[in-house]
């Protein structure tokens, strides 16, 4: 008899599960429980680009398309890039269309990355670059971000983590989970610490388009910056486009081929009609960006209030769609507050933990809910705070 267990690849087995999802298949599980643990839009995929995906199977373009995209969603991605964040890139080289962000990280991660390299990863940060990193036979290595800081990456803090080995820099921002921001001045000194160096940028920005206060400012922009950045990009968090799975990938040309060559052995290409719906949304989804833009930003303010009138420290975050406030003031760990409060108030949120050490003693919060049931949810977190308040 087969012992599947032997023959099971051991990097892979011994990386835990992620810890957003865990929470999201338990409350799934509950009658009446509300969740705040998902980071996914509530809103439908707007009507103009639903129906541009529809009118494409009308029209019977239902065939595999080029390994890197359609050359016309290529070239609309250019035009967005150069007309919402002044960057200019060539369509046919330099630009991957990939299914979801998610898969043009782990491409560029298995592109760079060898035995004994190491990758810098701001935390608390997304799930998956770590494991993307260690599958890929690397070494991640946490960069601590604060509250205090604004959970900022700092050019100091980025300089003393820098060794002989460090090839990549993860740049995750805005950042889900802490909704942290880097503007311009701050991305003009990381840019100082890395011009003298070898080590590439993975500038993570599926959440440019969700700042507050404050336009989006992308770290390719800043002088001798794009040459050594490749900027992964998506349509699920602005065009509220989860389950269409597209994501992009543009940057230096020699990576953007190799990225390009593993996608056709193991993608071959992105699904077509989720292709033409992507055009849709770049060339005419401004409004509906603006429209959800403005709807966080009222349920954005709601939770920050609400988390700090029943006595948590709160973080106000300026992008993104969550808030990632301190729970210390209970006593409880991230994982123990999580497990109670969704056991004693049927509420959902995920542990700070699962995005990094450094967010113990936090939790995520999103508000891509609606009003309604974050309004519940706040008034249940509160009456769990104050029974467990210290």
């Amino acid at each position: 008899m087969i012992d599947i267990q032997k023959l099971l690849n051991p990097t892979a087995f011994q990386i835990p599960p992620s810890g957003i999802r865990k929470f999201f298949d338990i409350v799934a599980e509950r009658k009446d429980a509300i969740s705040l643990g998902v980071g996914e839009p509530d809103f439908v995929t707007p009507w103009h680009i639903r129906d541009a995906g529809i009118y494409s199977l009308e029209k019977g373009h239902t065939y595999y398309t080029s390994n890197a995209g359609m050359l016309p969603l290529r070239e609309s991605v250019c035009r967005y890039l150069s007309r919402r964040f002044s960057l200019s890139y060539n369509p046919k080289n330099e630009t991957l269309i990939t299914v979801g962000g998610s898969e043009a990280i782990d491409l560029a991660v298995r592109s760079l990355i060898t035995a004994g390299d190491e990758v810098l990863v701001p935390e608390p940060s997304f799930v998956c670059y770590t494991p993307c990193v260690t599958l890929a036979g690397g070494k991640a290595v946490p960069v601590i971000t604060r509250a205090e800081d604004d959970f900022r990456l700092t050019a100091d803090c980025l300089r003393e983590a820098i060794t002989p080995r460090t090839k990549l820099l993860v740049f995750p921002f805005p950042n889900n989970p802490t909704g942290g921001i880097m503007e311009k001045k701050d991305l003009e000194e990381i840019a100082a610490v890395l011009r003298d160096t070898n080590i590439l940028v993975l500038s993570d920005e599926i959440y440019g388009e969700l700042t507050y206060g404050l336009a989006h400012t992308s770290i390719a922009s800043i002088e001798g910056m794009q040459e050594r950045t490749v900027l992964v990009s998506g349509f699920s968090k602005a065009y509220a486009m989860t389950g269409w799975r597209l994501g992009y990938a543009c940057g230096p040309a020699p990576l953007i081929q190799l990225m390009t060559k593993i996608h056709q052995y193991a993608i071959m290409s992105t699904p077509t009609v989720s292709q033409y719906a992507a055009i849709e949304a770049l060339e005419n989804g401004d409004d509906d960006i603006a429209a959800m833009r403005e709807e966080y930003d009222h349920r954005r303010r709601l939770m920050v209030d609400g988390f700090r009138n029943m006595g948590l420290s709160c973080f106000e975050p300026r992008g993104a769609f969550y808030v990632f406030p301190s729970i210390r003031e209970t006593g409880l760990s991230s994982t123990e507050f999580a497990e109670k409060l969704l056991e004693e108030e049927n509420v959902a949120v995920v542990p700070g933990n699962a995005f990094g050490e450094s967010g113990e003693g936090f939790i995520r919060c999103s508000y891509a809910y609606s009003v309604k049931n974050i309004t519940e949810a706040l008034n249940r977190i509160a009456r769990f705070v104050q029974k467990h308040l210290k």
